[in-house]
């Protein structure tokens, strides 16, 4: 990941090797290690984090799936091996804040972990970005300007219902001076995209139409410049419906990170 950043990303083992520790751990996740578009995400959140002086780290190679999937999908059994793995990990490291840049890995390690022994405070990155926006330390100055641009923003169903996260990517993009539109369907009563019920990994149900069509044909009814994401599944599911609609060339999909980063010029 460092060799694409200007600064160096520090390893929990190397953190340690030097006597350190860090505030907060990045859980960069599955998705945003191997999925190339999400690897963007996960290089916009180190330059947050760098750019803000927060002491972090990431587990590298340490790091494995926190078993969301296999508890999605009703392997129980495998679900638990792997949230044990990863306790024992985060434990021997004691660590006591995290941070994730995907909704599922933060649903999985803030509610389900605990049961197994895996107590943490555990935050979204938009949620980070918008307590580093109440103090201060981000302004939406000195990058890109979004002023008068309209911006819609799905809400993951694993941050917003799953969690009551709805505040927080909101707030971020507040601070943009764009114009802030809603979708028919959102909040609580937000609609998925198709990844969390698994339509990214499969061949759609018989049906009309692929919800993720559903889904985008509601968010470019706002007629948007930008549709806001806080999930890189949530993100190649609302990107490929932009390109199936044709749209590519007016309409841009970017996480909150993204966003973000090109608000302060990072």
């Amino acid at each position: 990941m460092s060799d694409q950043l200007n600064f160096e990303v520090p390893t929990m083992a190397e953190l340690i090797a030097r006597g350190e520790e860090p505030e907060i751990l990045f859980w960069v996740g599955c998705a945003g290690s191997y999925d190339e578009r999400a690897q963007k995400t996960t290089r916009d959140i180190c330059k947050i984090l760098h750019h803000v002086g927060i002491k972090y780290a990431v587990l590298g190679t340490e790091e494995s799936c926190t078993g969301d999937p296999a508890k999605r999908a009703g392997n129980e059994f495998l679900f638990q091996m792997q949230a044990m793995t990863n306790i024992e990990v985060l434990n021997a490291y004691n660590i006591k804040k995290i941070v994730t840049g995907c909704p599922h890995c933060f649903n999985t390690i803030k509610n389900e972990y605990p049961g197994l022994g895996g107590s943490y405070e555990v935050i979204h990155h938009t949620q980070l970005i918008q307590d580093l926006i109440n103090e201060g330390k981000l302004k939406a100055e000195g990058g890109e300007s979004f002023k008068g641009k309209k911006i819609t923003y799905h809400d993951p169903c694993y941050l917003g219902r799953g969690n009551d996260v709805y505040e927080a990517p909101r707030k971020a993009l507040e601070v943009l001076d764009a114009q802030l539109v809603e979708m028919k369907r959102c909040k609580s009563n937000g609609l998925c995209c198709g990844a969390g019920g698994a339509q990214m990994f499969k061949e759609p149900e018989k049906g009309d139409k692929d919800i993720n069509i559903e889904r985008i044909e509601e968010a470019l009814e706002t007629k948007p410049n930008i549709i806001a994401a806080g999930c890189p599944f949530c993100m190649t599911m609302l990107s490929d419906g932009v390109k199936m609609k044709d749209q590519s060339q007016n309409v841009q999909v970017l996480d909150i990170a993204e966003i973000t980063v090109k608000a302060n010029g990072l």
